[in-house]
């Protein structure tokens, strides 16, 4: 299971920091541990492990690819290597020689990993990236029957894969429920069942290490972190509890190696639950769609926004003009730290909240905005499932006569013209205070500002000119605040917020 190389190549090129030689040794009498530090894990898994080690299946998926013909290359006659080129596609099945058109022959490619029954009528559920784009796939009981799969349906965005196969009547299949990984906490024991490196049916158990994991996999990341060794075909499998249900399904792994090293994670039954059941359903993933873009609020944000308590939330920096949030009345600089009942601590968590929550349902949004904290309600849409991005709201503000350059915060402004513009690239749509040049020495070259920038608001107010963004600058510190709040747009138009230390 190469889980981590395919999903995030930089993720999986990660190294453990060595160790650089003794052991760190603490010694502590054993009377001031706490009686829990004292207890025993179980003393045998063998009765869980046979209890659903039947419902854990090895998954084979082939996919054939026709290829194409191939033109072999010209080459001058009678040179030495002629005999070898012809040689060298013959051995691989093409045909021909020369300069002819050889026929090539069909590429089969196969992967193993594993999967589980979720329901005796033959309901499996796996990894997409086990299936991938698979036209063959057979699914390995534990007694070696082989089942041919058909794929109800997959979502590439959290790694699953729902298959149905047609099972014997007279030998009926064994089914595992799904339990809540909501309950589990770190240190709660688990065991791992799988296929890896197609060795068969292999358990494996350990603890939950973590929750909560974002590896920077994909949009909905809220891994189970296990030290339960997990390794390449154990893709797909289950996570059980000691009670025997499925809290979650092996998905990637850290290793400098390859193999386990005792870091592995498991898409949690909470995120993967309402996904199966959609996946069976509509044979596809129907996720609520806000219309926003977010990023997160660290400490000097929030501190320039006024926020009480410092960085959490998501800090609106863009609203679809077409979205739910548009009509519902948010804006860019609301923070939004609560959606439909839930806490929203950092950004992460609203893009997966939002995407669990129905279409069409309508919820409170709490937003905080220049202090003051408000409720909107919201109608959910739904997500399109595209590689798009969305498109930002437009910022109509008045267009700036060319002003005489300033500095402010490190930074070089100007007026935008059109022949900044032109020298940037700026398109007609920006509108604020052009950056001309960036002091390397500076925060705002810290926070990656960039000559041609565009500064559209600071402390959540408009600017047009260079003098407007000194004058900003200038009562924000009578203010008493440490640092300034700007809306910084690229040259093509998207918006983030910049945190800048006025000390």
């Amino acid at each position: 299971m190469a889980a981590s190389s395919r999903r995030n190549p930089a993720f999986a090129r990660r190294r453990l920091p060595a160790l650089a030689g003794a052991l760190l040794a603490l010694s502590v009498g054993t009377a001031a541990l706490p009686s829990v530090a004292l207890a025993k894990g179980p003393e045998s898994l063998a009765d869980l492990a046979d209890q659903v080690t039947d419902a854990v299946v090895n998954i084979s998926a082939s996919t054939t690819v026709e290829a194409r013909s191939r033109t072999l290359p010209q080459l001058p006659p009678g040179t030495p290597f002629e005999d070898l080129f012809e040689e060298f596609f013959n051995r691989r099945g093409q045909g021909g020689g020369g300069a002819e058109s050889a026929p090539r022959a069909p590429r089969r490619s196969n992967s193993l990993g594993s999967g589980f029954i979720i329901d005796s009528s033959g309901i499996v559920v796996t990894n997409n990236h086990v299936i991938g784009d698979a036209n063959d796939i057979q699914v390995i009981l534990h007694d070696g029957r082989k089942l041919k799969a058909e794929i109800i349906g997959k979502d590439s965005k959290i790694d699953l894969a729902v298959l149905r196969v047609k099972p014997d009547p007279d030998r009926p299949l064994k089914a595992v429920p799904l339990g809540d990984s909501e309950k589990m906490r770190p240190g709660d024991w688990v065991i791992a069942i799988g296929n890896p490196f197609g060795l068969g049916g292999s358990v494996s158990a350990g603890i939950v290490s973590a929750r909560g994991r974002n590896i920077e996999s994909g949009p909905y990341d809220n891994y189970i972190q296990t030290d339960a060794a997990i390794n390449k075909g154990n893709s797909g499998g289950p996570l059980f509890n000691m009670n025997g249900e499925v809290i979650g399904i092996n998905t990637a792994i850290l290793s400098p190696t390859g193999g386990s090293v005792g870091i592995g994670f498991a898409v949690p039954t909470a995120t993967a639950g309402p996904v199966i059941d959609q996946l069976r359903q509509f044979g596809e993933v129907r996720r609520g769609w806000l219309g926003v873009r977010i990023q997160n609020v660290d400490d000097t944000t929030a501190e320039a926004l006024g926020l009480k308590g410092g960085g959490r939330g998501a800090l609106i920096a863009g609203v679809d003009d077409k979205g739910p949030a548009r009509t519902a009345g948010l804006e860019v600089g609301d923070v939004i730290t609560k959606f439909n009942g839930v806490e929203v601590k950092s950004s992460s968590d609203l893009p997966r909240i939002v995407a669990s929550t129905p279409v069409g349902k309508v919820v409170d949004v709490t937003t905080i905005r220049k202090g003051q904290e408000q409720t909107k309600q919201v109608t959910l849409g739904r997500l399109e499932d595209s590689d798009k991005p969305q498109q930002q709201a437009a910022l109509n503000r008045p267009q700036p006569e060319a002003d005489v350059t300033r500095q402010a915060l490190g930074l070089n402004l100007s007026g935008l013209s059109d022949e900044s513009r032109k020298r940037f690239g700026v398109k007609d749509s920006v509108k604020g205070v052009l950056v001309t040049r960036v002091d390397p020495n500076s925060n705002a070259a810290d926070k990656r500002i960039q000559p041609g920038d565009v500064i559209v608001e600071v402390g959540q107010e408009a600017v047009n000119s260079p003098a407007d963004v000194t004058r900003r600058i200038d009562q924000i510190k009578k203010d008493g605040r440490k640092s300034a709040l700007l809306l910084v747009a690229n040259k093509e138009g998207e918006v983030r917020f910049v945190a800048l230390s006025l000390e």
